[in-house]
């Protein structure tokens, strides 16, 4: 009970900063939305799809990118909070030492949640069509990516505590990540050693999963693997973030 209540509590406070200042929600929202409206239309005459597929196709990857490059640098966030005193303050609460992590977590989960909606309603227009439990189905993927990489970018901050070494180790992963994971076209166009390097990558798993869920094949082998994976990695990645939280407040 107090672990919930302590969450709630830090999440509110996160969410009533996002509120007060926007704009990094905005951004969230515009970045994917170029992709669609300026690459979506050559996608399509590309693999010479009708409209309504050739999104099916592109969406999901669009919403996967968004929840790893919209989660994976949230520890920016918690390094100004760290020279700012703010994780040393916690020291002198009794507040849970998971809670600090999971109330962060949950505001960067709800941030991307309100994103992928707003894309998914805006993509119906250029024929989406996707049934409701589809579509749920598929924003819990999109929520166990962010759980999973918000933790994981708390903990690498509380660790490497600058900016200056944060960025080039994070950019140096994701970028792999994006390339390997079939986010603009799936991997079956790729030659065989790439698309069995691809195989290895967790969220090349997780964008042929919201694939399938958008095509309307919930009992896909795709969708319930990419849970298993992603579950597992979030219980991972949530411990051994939770174990540098408690380290850094003592």
């Amino acid at each position: 009970m107090k672990l919930a209540r302590d969450t709630w509590l830090i999440f509110q406070r996160q969410m009533m900063l996002v509120l007060r200042n926007p704009v990094w929600l905005v951004v969230g929202i515009i970045q994917p939305l170029y992709y669609l409206f300026l690459f979506g239309p050559l996608l399509k005459g590309a693999l010479s799809l009708p409209s309504a597929q050739a999104y099916q196709i592109f969406v999901p990857g669009i919403l996967v990118q968004l929840a790893i490059f919209g989660t994976f640098f949230v520890g920016f966030a918690l390094i100004s909070e760290l020279r700012a005193g703010v994780i040393e303050r916690s020291r002198v609460t009794p507040v849970s030492r998971l809670a600090l992590l999971l109330g962060r977590s949950l505001r960067d989960v709800v941030s991307l949640l309100v994103q992928a909606v707003i894309i998914t309603v805006l993509s119906v227009p250029f024929g989406l069509t996707v049934g409701l439990a589809d579509a749920l189905l598929a924003f819990a993927v999109l929520g166990l990516i962010a759980l999973m990489l918000s933790a994981v970018s708390y903990a690498v901050a509380l660790k490497l505590r600058s900016e200056d070494a944060l960025a080039p180790l994070l950019n140096t992963v994701g970028v792999p990540i994006l390339l390997l994971s079939g986010i603009l076209l799936p991997m079956r166009y790729a030659p065989h050693w790439l698309a069995t390097a691809a195989k290895w990558n967790p969220f090349s798993w997780a964008v042929d999963g919201s694939r399938a869920l958008f095509a309307g094949h919930p009992g896909d082998a795709s969708v319930w693997k990419s849970l298993l994976i992603l579950g597992v990695l979030t219980v991972a990645a949530v411990s051994w973030a939770a174990r540098s939280f408690a380290k850094s407040v003592r």
